[in-house]
């Protein structure tokens, strides 16, 4: 007879078992199957190895006109990079970019899919193809642990452009780390020949810190939950398409863009500031083609075709035409056109005339006074110690209040703070040393250690620059170095201005 312990560790082993079975199932873990038989006919079809391109790169269109069993050798890789100057992210990557690997196949084909994650991931990641008839597309057959390899066979049965994505749950945080691309099927007939082709991406990211914070951010649940994206970008980064990273085309030349939106939340108003579109394939579909469209909708997880002739040189935009998103979220690229003039379809500026309107006689004498009375009110103030006590007095009374509101459960209604944990403002050497750090502590937070009269301590401060104006700001550190033994000038709003300024 089994003892209670036994039993126990019985129970348990059980128990852990259904666990791991149960999370497998939810993540897509199937038993393998072995090789799928190839019927003859599949089985004489030509072999091919795909080419995959980084984006904005497109793999070069098929030329074959008959079907072929096309090997995909994709690798999954977790990797540091760069998601804005001087800001880091740790994307999870199918081919070690954002958005991952292009790949191009043709209407018919057999596809032998491996999906190889690479042994320094931290997690086990699958793939769901669009593109792909079956159970997940895809994902089913390839949850892949870290140094592991999973392969499935599929057919491309119907043509179009089709994102694929990460699906592994939480699926939402595995897509906005980075995990989405775009898969081609070509129709049998093949496409309509252009130029130049190439490949951009919409994803929305969500970290921790603010657009731009510094430093290397992560991932942020709650706003992605809340779908409050701190950047919106094309192909993983802000200015991945400016600059000298920007397309590029000779004028005259035909452009095609497969564009896609791995989301995981937000749809894009894809735009060309500058262009209009010949041919748009709507939602990715090749059954019908609009013409001279400006701004074409591609929802999260769908993709688009878009062709067009670029008839002049010139710098043109791409953008999401939700437009707080592409100035700033990051959501802007560019398409640089060289090439020969013809200001016949567009002129270029012809004449640069005087648009009076407030810069007219009146308005200019009228802003040259209103800017001396603004002086001359400045120097009053300074020049009466009445008159600048009353308003320093009043900053703080408001400081006080915003102090009470926000500040007082950790330091305190009298400013001693509470010993070994939140430090005092009371006489504080360190409140008083440096009023450009007092005032980026109140914006940005403070984490880490400090010593304020001859004391350790190592506490968190959040950052008030959401949560408090500027103005609300200068007062409660107006009030807080006034009081309590402190004694210091007035801040001022143009002061809190500045240091916010030189630390975006």
């Amino acid at each position: 007879m089994k003892s209670r312990s036994s039993l126990q560790l019985t129970s348990g082993l059980l128990a852990a078992v259904l666990s791991l079975s149960a999370t497998r199932a939810a993540e897509g873990y199937v038993p393998v199957k072995g090789l799928a038989p190839m019927p003859p006919e599949i089985a004489a079809l030509p072999v091919e190895q795909a080419v995959l391109t980084p984006p904005p790169l497109v793999p070069p269109a098929i030329t074959r006109r008959s079907p072929a069993r096309v090997v995909v050798d994709l690798e999954v890789r977790e990797v540091v990079g760069r998601i804005a100057d001087g800001t880091q992210y740790t994307f999870w990557t199918y081919g070690g970019t954002v958005p991952g690997s292009f790949i191009r196949i043709r209407e018919g084909d057999v596809v032998e899919f491996h999906l190889n994650n690479h042994p320094s991931s931290k997690l086990p990641h699958n793939i769901d193809l669009h593109a792909v008839t079956g159970p997940g597309g895809g994902a089913a057959s390839s949850f892949t642990a870290p140094g592991h390899s999973s392969q499935f066979t599929f057919k491309a049965l119907n043509p179009g452009l089709y994102v694929y994505h990460c699906a592994t749950a939480p699926v939402p945080m595995h897509i906005s780390n980075g995990m989405y691309g775009l898969i081609l099927v070509e129709p049998a007939e093949g496409l309509p020949p252009v130029d130049k082709e190439f490949y951009v991406m919409q994803g929305d990211f969500y970290t921790v810190g603010a657009y731009g914070e510094g430093g290397l951010q992560t991932f942020d649940m709650a706003k992605s939950i809340d779908e409050r994206p701190t950047y919106v970008l094309l192909n993983g980064a802000v200015g991945a398409l400016v600059g000298d990273k920007a397309l590029a085309a000779e004028a005259g030349q035909d452009v095609r863009i497969y564009f896609g939106v791995g989301g995981p939340n937000l749809m894009s108003s894809f735009h060309v500031i500058g262009e209009i579109f010949d041919r748009v394939y709507p939602e990715a579909g090749l059954k019908f083609v609009q013409e001279h469209v400006q701004t074409t909708l591609v929802p999260a997880g769908g993709a688009t075709m878009v062709d067009f002739k670029v008839d002049v040189p010139g710098t043109y935009v791409l953008v999401d035409h939700s437009l707080s998103r592409a100035f700033n979220k990051g959501a802007l690229g560019m398409l640089k056109v060289s090439g020969a003039e013809d200001r016949v379809v567009y002129s270029g500026k012809e004449v640069d005339s005087v648009y009076l309107g407030s810069q007219s006689a009146a308005g200019s004498l009228s802003s040259k006074r209103e800017d001396e009375l603004k002086k001359q009110i400045a120097a009053q103030i300074k020049a009466n110690p009445t008159i600048a006590g009353l308003t320093k007095e009043m900053q703080m009374e408001k400081g006080k209040q915003v102090y009470m509101q926000n500040c007082f459960a950790c330091h305190m209604p009298t400013g001693e703070g509470m010993a070994g944990v939140f430090p005092p403002l009371a006489k504080s050497d360190y409140l008083m040393a440096d009023r450009e750090r007092a005032i980026r502590i109140v914006l940005k937070g403070l984490n880490g250690k400090i010593t304020v009269n001859g004391v350790d301590y190592n506490s968190a401060m959040p950052p008030q620059q959401d949560v408090l104006t500027e103005e609300q700001i200068a007062d409660v550190l107006t009030y807080a170095t006034n009081n309590w033994g402190n004694a210091a000038d007035a801040y001022t709003v143009d002061e809190v201005r500045r240091v916010k300024s030189d630390t975006l």
